[in-house]
């Protein structure tokens, strides 16, 4: 196969995207439980671990997984686009964990968090790859 076809391009930046996914994703889970263990409650949690999370995966993504020619693909213009994405997807992310937590307990929504983040992962991939680092 070819690699610089559509085929193996998508195969790599996939790759990559959970990769660098995962790293996001437990940079953001450690902080909301950590803050939320100490108080605070489940909504701001949330946001924290978010904003963390976002930074992260928005310099990885930019700098690796969305790279073009060794090229990163980052800027104002990028961030604002990736803004536009991110902010619907945390209202998402902050409703349901928020739910969770306050109709099963705190220890569930700890437990559930992935689960809601690794669903919208897969959206965000695509908003991602077409929207903000294209």
């Amino acid at each position: 196969m070819d690699p610089s076809s559509p085929r193996q391009l998508l195969f790599r930046q996939g790759s990559s995207f959970i990769a660098v996914g995962l790293a996001q994703l437990l940079l953001d889970w450690l902080v909301f439980v950590g803050l939320t263990a100490l108080g605070v409650p489940a909504a701001p949690g949330n946001l924290a671990g978010r904003i963390s999370g976002a930074l992260l995966g928005f310099w990885l993504n930019g700098r690796v997984t969305f790279a073009r020619d060794g090229t990163a693909r980052l800027g104002w213009w990028r961030f604002a686009k990736f803004l536009l994405v991110w902010v619907p997807l945390t209202v998402v992310s902050t409703l349901a964990v928020t739910w969770v937590a306050t109709s099963l307990g705190l220890e569930l929504a700890w437990l559930a968090k992935p689960l809601v983040e690794g669903v919208l992962a897969v959206v965000a991939f695509f908003l991602w790859r077409h929207v903000v680092y294209r």
